[in-house]
């Protein structure tokens, strides 16, 4: 099995962290890396089931949200190789937001765990992208 893990710290209370990160069918703060969000079927953006297809290529299906630990879980049902379906036995991503109570910031880990033909192949696809989205979240927050 495979992992990516990252993380960092945003310069703004949780609250407001929280409130940009749980909707799964909103990655406008990320609009240097996302370039194009369609949304699929009629599932809200809090609502498991919730579809959807980033940059015209990676299927995401929503899993929960909850707001009470502040996460996100989500699963990739395809995408470019090495995300394609044939290859993906199981993809499961999750972001969690924490207060960091001393400076009012946010604590924000984003994980994910997958079985593949290829582990190596999706850590090497999959980890600059949520590295790159961290950033695009400490900036949207700057």
């Amino acid at each position: 099995m495979g992992s990516c893990s990252n993380s960092t710290v945003v310069n703004a209370p949780i609250d407001r962290v929280w409130a940009v990160l749980r909707d799964f069918h909103d990655l406008s703060w990320a609009s240097n890396v996302v370039t194009d969000v369609e949304k699929l079927g009629d599932k809200g953006s809090t609502e498991p089931g919730a579809r959807r297809k980033l940059n015209k290529a990676i299927l995401e299906t929503l899993i929960a949200v909850d707001d009470e630990e502040r996460s996100l879980r989500y699963q990739i049902d395809d995408g470019p190789p090495p995300l394609a379906g044939d290859s993906i036995g199981r993809y499961h991503g999750r972001v969690q937001a924490f207060p960091v109570t001393d400076t009012d910031r946010s604590f924000v880990l984003w994980t994910s765990e997958y079985e593949t033909k290829d582990d190596g192949a999706v850590h090497e696809f999959c980890d600059p992208i949520y590295q790159a989205l961290l950033k695009e979240l400490g900036r949207h927050f700057a």
